[in-house]
Order: structure tokens, then C-alpha cells, then sequence
């Protein structure tokens, strides 16, 4: 049993550390903000898929602390000139909560391909929401999209701005998710874990 506990709690940091490294290789940046990353989700997503959405959970909390560093640290986040309410806000939104939702992609871990693509989706779908609110709440006074359009209706400016980078990193981890459902060895080592 202490074997099993030691086991999980290296594959968790395995995970970590590569979604953390994945994370830092853009596939895409957008002149507006946002980017695509190279799968930064997909380790997470694995690990809730294999040990299911408690374990998951407790692996993306660590994953969204990380990325809140890494906000602070390489994006700038202090200089954003956000008020202290705002900041703590953003803090929760786009770091904590949106990051640790990804511990959800076990949701349905146990109902083969379409369970795996499924929680996976929907895990990405909820780091969204939190996106898209924090977009609507916090980051409303910014309008201006892009060159040639702006916007005062800031749902829809949430909406375009949030959509434009996540709704690819949503396809590409499905998809990821869907390629090593496929291969035989990863989908073994995925489905005979214990929870």
C-alpha cells in the first residue's frame, strides 16, 4: 500500500512537471493575448484518467499553483494594474480554479474512448468558464480585441477573446486523448490502475 501511495505521488510530479514544461512551448500566441500551448493539459488529464477525479484533483491544485508562479513571474500578472480585489480575483479565476478544474477529466475515466475524450473536454470546458467570467467580471474595460474591432458588450468580448486560444487547446487535448486511447500499451497502462 505504502509502495502504491509513493508510486502515485511520483507519477503525480511526473505530471506535473511535464505539463508545467509543455506549457512553456506556445504553438501559437496571439497578438491579443492567449496562447496554445504544445498538450499542457494532457498530462494532467492522464493522471485523472488513470487514478480518477480525487487524485486528479489534488494533482492539478499543484499544477495551478504553478502556473499562477509562472504568470506572476514570466506574464507579468503584478503589473497588470489590477486592484487589489481584482488581483485576488484574477488570482482565483484564471490560476487556482481554472487550472485545478482540469482534475475533472476523470470524470468518466472508466466508459473507454468516449468517457476518456468526454471528461477531458468538459475538464478543458470548465477551465473555460472560469476564463470567460474572470474576462467578463475582471477584464471588462478591455474592449479592444484586435485592430479594425472592439466591442462593448463584454460577454461577446470574453467570449472571443477566451474562445480564440482555448477552443483549439480543447480540440488538440481531446484529440491527444483520443491518439493514446489508441495505442494499446498507454490505454492498458491507463485502465488497470487502481483508484
Amino acid at each position: 500500500m505504502r509502495n502504491q501511495h509513493t508510486k502515485i505521488l511520483v507519477e503525480g510530479a511526473a505530471m506535473v512537471a511535464l505539463a508545467t514544461i509543455l506549457s512553456m512551448i506556445q504553438v501559437f500566441k496571439l497578438p491579443w493575448g492567449g496562447t496554445v500551448t504544445l498538450l499542457s493539459m494532457l498530462p494532467i488529464a492522464l493522471f485523472s484518467i488513470k487514478y480518477g477525479v480525487r487524485k486528479g484533483l489534488s494533482v492539478s491544485f499543484v499544477f495551478s499553483i504553478i502556473q499562477f508562479v509562472l504568470g506572476a513571474t514570466f506574464d507579468g500578472l503584478f503589473g497588470w494594474g489590477l486592484t487589489v480585489k481584482a488581483l485576488i480575483a484574477c488570482i482565483l479565476l484564471d490560476y487556482i480554479s481554472a487550472y485545478t478544474l482540469l482534475g475533472f477529466s476523470g470524470m468518466f475515466r472508466n466508459k473507454g474512448m468516449a468517457g476518456w475524450i468526454t471528461g477531458t473536454v468538459i475538464a478543458v470546458f470548465f477551465r473555460f468558464i472560469c476564463h470567460f467570467i474572470s474576462g467578463v467580471f475582471i477584464f471588462h474595460s478591455f474592449g479592444e480585441l484586435w485592430s479594425g474591432f472592439s466591442t462593448e458588450n463584454i460577454y461577446l468580448y470574453s467570449l472571443l477573446y477566451n474562445g480564440c486560444y482555448m477552443l483549439p487547446e480543447m480540440i488538440f487535448t481531446g484529440i491527444g486523448a483520443f491518439v493514446l486511447f489508441k495505442v494499446p500499451q498507454t490505454k492498458k497502462l491507463l485502465i488497470t490502475a487502481e483508484a
